[in-house]
């Protein structure tokens, strides 16, 4: 047979081209070979095929993947924004409860001298050791409270731990960013003239609103008190509300309640 074809090679190559594609066809399809034209032309139309990806392709593919990425950004952004304001939230509420429990305890161990042993002050004299006063002030729409009592729930913080009746001070202080901090001063006999100090522990920050209503024999309620002012009859209250209220700009968080003092000294009669 490949005699044959090369003799049918050489028979086309001189123009025999009729009866040699007639017996060659006859005879590889005796042997069942089918005869398959070559095409001269599939190199070249392989060559010219369109290759990679065009440039539309390639800028739709970009805008999904732009897609995807923003997606997934926002995503993280969302939980971590959730988790950022769940912490302060957490650390806002952990700090009012702790301030307003630290206020109630110190208030729950009040000290007052009661009648007779208490003298109301005489004129340019020394003021009561154990007196009992609040004031409130209104500065920019916000109430800037402070409360001076004695109590014997003293806390130690530097030095040897001693027992007594110390003179505690709740007052606010601005802080160097905006906005206000709550400290508390805590000093044991003999008391310094009161003044604020670096050194006072903060129990909050983020102040908002601080302020008491103090509730007398009577059942009539104010927001100020002096234990040393005959407007009082030189008695101290039965009762302290409180109220103390954080706020960071995006949440506002309230915390009150009130105290019935276990020490008290009465109007006169």
């Amino acid at each position: 047979m490949g005699r044959m074809l090369d003799t049918g090679y050489s028979m086309l190559e001189k123009g025999r081209v009729p009866g040699l594609l007639s017996r060659i066809g006859y005879r590889a399809s005796s042997v069942g070979v089918p005869i398959v034209p070559y095409r001269v032309s599939s190199i070249k139309d392989r060559a010219s095929a369109p290759t990679g990806f065009t440039l539309v392709e390639l800028m739709v593919a970009i805008v999904i993947l732009g897609v995807v990425v923003t997606t997934v950004l926002a995503s993280f952004n969302m939980v971590f924004s959730s988790a950022d304001t769940l912490e302060a939230t957490a650390v806002a509420f952990d700090m009012g409860q702790t301030s307003v429990g630290r206020i109630v305890a110190d208030l729950e161990n009040l000290f007052v001298l009661e009648r007779p042993l208490y003298k109301p002050p005489a004129i340019d004299g020394p003021p009561d050791l154990y007196r009992f006063q609040a004031e409130l002030d209104n500065v920019g729409g916000i109430k800037i409270a402070k409360i001076r009592f004695t109590s014997r729930a003293h806390v130690p913080l530097n030095g040897p731990a001693r027992e007594g009746i110390a003179e505690i001070v709740y007052y606010l202080q601005p802080m160097p960013g905006g906005g206000l901090r709550l400290k508390r001063a805590d000093h044991l006999f003999p008391y310094p003239r009161f003044e604020e100090r670096s050194a006072d522990p903060v129990l909050c920050e983020n102040v908002k609103t601080l302020a008491f209503d103090f509730v007398d024999a009577s059942g009539n309620v104010t927001d100020s008190w002096d234990s040393e002012s005959p407007r009082f009859d030189y008695a101290t209250p039965e009762m302290v509300a409180v109220r103390l209220e954080l706020s960071d700009g995006r949440e506002s968080h309230v915390f009150q309640t009130a105290v019935k003092l276990p020490a008290v000294r009465r109007k006169a009669g």
